[in-house]
């Protein structure tokens, strides 16, 4: 089995939603807990293929993709863009209605239809991204591979910090971080937001 590091492309925009899916309830699959399985990756994964793809790259083995790490360079040029370009549609698609299968389904819907306020991390970090690797990739050095490979091109743009959020019930991702040069700026009830200056 052959593991690579590639640019995202357009065509793995469904991988994408799959590896979101099985990796969206603090790192454990959540497929039975969505009556929409695309849902959680509308959310916290295709925006970022269609806002900067150039910051986007994907974990092939085999030539499909297990993993990602997919990131908005610019948090406040985002933020906007993700207002209102890309959220009204979601928010009439999951409208008040809509089935929800768990409380789980229920916090993700109620997360696309709260306004987005200004990240207060944003000027000193201002990069933020997200990273999901399937079981088969994990702890084979795939997920430094694509932190390093997103670092690598943030510098080459001048980017000075990158921050992420992660669960607090995520232990393993925590410390995984902690591990790349990440630091806790602020803990939150759901978990803690972790820098890296760059």
């Amino acid at each position: 089995m052959s593991v690579s590091i590639r640019p995202a492309h357009g065509s793995d925009l469904p991988y994408l939603y799959e590896i979101c899916l099985k990796t969206g309830f603090s790192g454990a699959d959540a497929e039975a807990l969505f009556d929409d399985p695309y849902m959680i990756g509308q959310y916290y994964a295709a925006p970022y293929l269609f806002f900067e793809p150039e910051f986007c790259f994907v974990a092939e083995e085999d030539s499909r993709p297990r993993g990602y790490i997919l990131c908005a360079s610019d948090t406040a040029r985002f933020i906007p863009w993700f207002e209102g370009e890309w959220l009204p549609l979601l928010r009439k698609r999951y409208a008040e209605d809509h089935p929800a299968r768990s409380d789980f389904e229920r916090q993700i819907l109620a997360t696309i239809r709260r306004p987005l306020e200004p990240d207060p991390f944003a000027e000193a970090y201002p990069a933020h991204l997200h990273i999901d690797l399937l079981p088969v990739l994990q702890g084979k050095g795939c997920g430094r591979a694509l932190v390093d490979t997103l670092v690598a091109a943030l510098r080459a743009r001048g980017v000075p910090g990158l921050h992420l959020g992660v669960g607090a019930a995520n232990v393993n991702a925590i410390a995984f971080y902690r591990k790349l040069g990440f630091a806790a700026l602020k803990e939150e009830d759901w978990g803690l937001v972790m820098g890296m200056r760059l």
